[in-house]
């Protein structure tokens, strides 16, 4: 263990070396490289998170670039998994990047996720967040939620000591405007508000601080700086 690297860690109470080991032990798959996959990806690898994995099938685009925080201009086009494992350990070498360069299925969802403690939801559809619900669900490990749109993001943890699902939630796909072209919208430091709490979720179940947003939907309103918890 780098006792420098990690020493603002390490002298917290709450944390010390044998939390500090905890985080180092720890393996997190993280679901999506986009928005909320660069700062949920960049804070647990900084972090001493030991072992992450990264499922993501897309490649940089110049669209993305206004918030991927993880990806440069000089990458439009390359693959963003690979882009995201090289740009982490550069930061931080001690961890272990695993990626998987496809897309998230009923087919392959558990023969990624098996090894893994902690399953963090950084998409953008709802097919994938039913998918990674059920894995979630029968492999009994922790399902990160995070989701965001124009000005607005939400946080909960599913599948949490006995707590709800993602289903048990929301049981059917919303109804979505396809003719409204501001519902891809989002403004650029959305993601890192809601990501950065995703990560914060992650370190607190591996460190078992109290307070893990289980039964609880966190809404984060960026224009207003409002907030709100919904008990379910």
């Amino acid at each position: 263990m780098d006792l420098e690297r990690y020493n603002r860690h390490i002298i917290l109470p709450e944390i010390g070396v044998d939390g500090q080991s905890k985080l180092n032990k720890a393996k997190v798959l993280v679901v999506g490289a986009g928005g909320l996959g660069s700062p949920v990806l960049t804070y647990l690898a900084a972090s001493g998170v030991g072992t992450i994995g990264i499922v993501d099938d897309d490649v940089v685009s110049r669209s993305n670039l206004q918030r991927q925080i993880l990806y440069k201009t000089s990458e439009i086009g390359q693959v963003k998994a690979e882009k995201a494992k090289e740009r982490l350990l550069e930061n931080n070498p001690e961890v272990s990047i695993e990626i998987f360069n496809t897309r998230l299925s009923a087919a392959n969802a558990t023969a990624i996720a098996e090894k893994y403690e902690i399953i963090v939801d950084c998409t953008d559809n709802y097919d994938s967040r039913y998918i990674i619900d059920k894995v979630s669900v029968d492999l009994k490990i922790p399902m990160v939620y995070g989701s965001i749109s124009k000005f607005a993001g939400q946080v909960a943890v599913f599948n949490y000591n006995g707590s709800k699902s993602y289903r048990d939630l929301f049981d059917e796909k919303p109804e979505i405007d396809e003719s409204d072209p501001s519902r891809l919208g989002v403004l650029g430091v959305l993601p890192g508000i809601i990501g950065a709490i995703q990560a914060n979720e992650v370190l607190k179940i591996i460190l078992e601080l109290s307070g893990v947003l289980a039964n609880t939907l966190f809404l984060v309103d960026s224009k207003t700086m409002e907030t709100k918890r919904i008990n379910f």
